[in-house]
């Protein structure tokens, strides 16, 4: 599975047309009512069912794209490779060894290779943005009582 390799940003052309269609699924979805409502083909006139949850999904790829930001769709339980959790933190692959080693990040040893959940991954991003706000109020709070900083 493809997690960040290929993903490029879409051309002019695929951002209108996903903005049309984005602009077009999401008042068809305020009126939806049922859990998993059937959709055309117009090309083949083939009729499928869909989840409701991955229309709205497909809402907001969509609206994404059309924004001209590049997509990557991962399902929550896949485990990576240590390069590409690396390559989603924004850190080089020691750094993110160092990390499994000190117990920040959960992982499987697979013979000599780690593997680590997108789930966990992403459960410690959002553990060190909250961190990284905690200090940046701090910081600002020494700021403005030694008359640094204004508010």
């Amino acid at each position: 599975m493809e997690y960040l390799e290929n993903i490029t940003k879409p051309s002019k052309e695929e951002q209108k047309v996903a903005m049309e269609s984005y602009t077009a699924l999401a008042e068809v979805l305020e009126s939806l009512h049922k859990d998993n409502p059937e959709i055309e083909i117009e090309e083949t006139k083939e009729k499928i069912r869909v989840p409701l949850k991955a229309l709205k999904l497909l809402a907001t790829i969509l609206k994404a794209t059309s924004q001209g930001k590049p997509i990557s769709v991962v399902p929550i339980a896949t485990e990576m490779t240590t390069q590409a959790a690396a390559d989603l933190l924004g850190c080089s692959r020691p750094h993110l060894v160092k990390l499994l080693e000190e117990g920040e990040i959960e992982y499987t040893t697979i013979g000599k290779h780690r593997r680590v959940k997108f789930e966990d991954v992403m459960a410690y991003k959002k553990r060190m943005k909250a961190k990284q706000q905690e200090l940046l109020i701090k910081l600002m709070n020494a700021d403005e009582e030694s008359g640094l900083y204004d508010s």
